[in-house]
């Protein structure tokens, strides 16, 4: 039997306002929670700032026609509207005036170039309400000609083949736009340009550029041509304070830390822990991090660990495919000997496991973008949990792993510590095998006998969140 340690995980209490959304109060305040600990266990610590695109819509949007039939649009359906994301904010009404329309739609998606040049708008006249046709080119483009020509508001309307009917949710991808934007369903559309008809859009939203931070920690000692950089994301959503998303990771990455720095242990290779920001937006931390890098940095990156939802109530034990073997969409060489490490770990442990893909959704994207290897664990989010599932890990079947996935209810009661436990014992094992391996992750998954002792030390049982 390996010893064993009890985990205290060391996130701060409930977050300031509800929330560890990014440049909040509560987010800076965990930060600094954390950087206070890991400077105080010795590590070389850094605070990198960056900038993002934000937005936060503060109350639903509106689409009304108010004349000749008033109508009102049903706001978040697809038989109706959703607001653009970094669409402008106001409220705005005038003539709804078609824009370079392709009705009816062509055979193919992406056939129409509604509002996808400068030209499409000459005759446009100032302060109607631009009404769009998806494809060809991006909402970003649209809406800016469209602003351009002197629109008060933009509807984009989906394109009407099949499959391109409903209301649907773009983003403009960065908050350029002045004006409100929304994207509406193609019967929307067809209403709006039936000629003569006024309408209204409304849109609450703040848009805009926001500076957070990354916080980087690393061991004094290690080589730093063979980085083991761990990461998760430390922001919550603006919703709620997000203990399973992503305080669960956040919390272990913590206390690995933490117990490394106790144990006085010298890595063979550097470990680098990171805790992102701003991952909710849009994986910018993890972006800004990556984008900071030289190409001999990049080289220097053995491989990157992710923890994202670790203590989901509902769980399943997901491993990332690294090898593309199940899911058909594989890492960058090396990660197949990273999904080995943990797969041979839950087979020791007697743990069922399953594969989940790299999707994108989470903070290894911008490392496997760059090909530095990278894997990690997952116990769920939106997805519902089958009944294959409930036989292997227990829950309930046809709910999902976390009901409270992005809302304000995910708290400390929502996280499970039997998952937080498993998950953490694994994440724990990978990061000393990685740390202390003289092999190369693309050669080898095998670590040397010292490491494999330290992974045992740290192995976590008993979890409970600080509270």
């Amino acid at each position: 039997m390996c010893a064993r340690i009890n985990l205290n995980f060391n996130l701060s209490p409930m977050p300031m306002g509800g929330t560890r959304a990014a440049t909040t109060a509560g987010y800076d305040a965990s930060l600094e929670h954390i950087k206070v600990l890991v400077e105080s266990a010795g590590y070389v610590v850094t605070v990198q700032p960056f900038d993002f695109p934000y937005f936060e819509e503060q109350s639903p949007a509106e689409l009304d026609q108010l004349s000749p039939v008033p109508v009102v649009y049903p706001y978040d359906d697809a038989a109706g509207f959703v607001t653009m994301e970094y669409s402008g904010a106001g409220a705005v009404t005038g003539t709804a005036e078609a824009v370079d329309l392709q009705l009816p739609p062509g055979a193919t998606a992406n056939s129409s170039t509604s509002g996808c040049e400068a030209d499409d708008f000459a005759s446009f006249t100032p302060g109607n309400i631009a009404i769009i046709q998806r494809g060809s080119c991006s909402f970003l483009v649209k809406a800016q000609n469209a602003e351009a020509a002197g629109a008060s508001g933009v509807v984009i309307f989906n394109e009407g083949q099949e499959g391109r009917t409903d209301a649907f949710n773009g983003t403009l991808g960065e908050p350029s736009v002045g004006i409100p934007v929304v994207g509406a369903a193609f019967a929307v559309g067809q209403e709006l340009v039936a000629g003569g008809v006024v309408a209204r859009v409304f849109v609450d939203a703040i848009s805009e550029i926001r500076s957070t931070a990354n916080l980087i920690a690393e061991t004094p000692a290690g080589r730093d041509d063979r980085v083991v950089v761990i990461g998760a994301h430390l922001d919550s959503v603006a919703e709620g304070p997000g203990i399973n998303d992503n305080g669960s990771g956040s919390a272990a990455l913590l206390e690995m830390a933490l117990r490394l720095a106790e144990m006085g242990l010298a890595p063979v290779n550097q470990v680098r822990f990171a805790w992102w920001g701003a991952e909710e937006a849009g994986l910018h931390g993890s972006q800004a991090y990556v984008d900071s890098l030289s190409k001999r940095d990049i080289k220097d990156i053995a491989v990157n660990l992710n923890f994202d939802m670790i203590g989901s109530p509902n769980f399943a034990r997901f491993v990332y495919d690294g090898d593309g073997s199940a899911t058909g969409t594989a890492g960058p060489n090396g990660s197949g000997n990273i999904e080995q490490v943990f797969l041979k770990y839950f087979a020791d442990q007697g743990l069922p496991v399953e594969p989940t893909a790299f999707d994108g959704r989470s903070d290894y994207g911008p490392f496997i973008a760059v090909g530095i290897p990278a894997g990690g664990l997952f116990t769920g989010a939106e997805d519902i949990k089958t009944p294959e599932q409930q036989a292997i890990y227990g829950g309930i079947a046809g709910e999902p792993f976390d009901p409270c996935y992005h809302l304000a209810c995910d708290t400390y009661d929502n996280n499970n510590d039997e998952a937080l436990g498993q998950m953490a014992d694994a994440a724990a094992h990978a990061l000393y095998t990685f740390a202390m391996t003289s092999s190369s992750v693309n050669g080898t998954d095998k670590g040397s006998d010292k490491a494999r002792q330290s992974a045992d030390a740290l192995n976590y049982q008993g979890n409970k969140l600080r509270r």
